[in-house]
């Protein structure tokens, strides 16, 4: 089971850090991805990270800007969101899947998700 938070409005410029609590994982074989929504497309991958050896991989677009990180002892990602801009408002979706690497960034990769939490940049 997967919990996000951690949304809100922010200014252009602002940041913010959303979080994804799991549970029910019952070993570190599996990753962690956030995603959005995007105009005609699957859910857009944005970042995600491998839970045992934390290797992480950020998409082109917001590289630079954001981050990705785990806490082993709460079982939790988060996502930190820098200098952001308008077009990342959006909401943004975490998931998991069984596996090792920081190469799954197809949202079909994904198995389970959790409900989103809104992000919404004001300019």
């Amino acid at each position: 089971q997967l919990q996000a938070s951690g949304g809100g409005l922010v200014q252009a410029w602002g940041s913010l850090r959303l979080s994804c609590a799991s549970s029910g994982l019952t070993s570190n074989n599996y990753v962690m991805g956030w995603f959005h929504p995007a105009p005609g497309k699957d859910r857009e991958f944005v970042a995600t990270i491998s839970w045992s050896s934390g290797r992480a991989n950020v998409a082109d677009a917001v590289k630079g800007r954001f981050s990705i990180s785990r806490d082993n002892a709460k079982n939790t990602v988060y996502l930190q969101m820098n200098s952001l801009k308008p077009e990342d408002t959006a909401v943004y979706y975490c998931g998991t899947r069984r596996g090792i690497g920081s190469g799954w960034t197809r949202y079909s990769d994904y198995e389970y998700w959790g409900h989103g939490t809104l992000v919404t940049v004001s300019s």
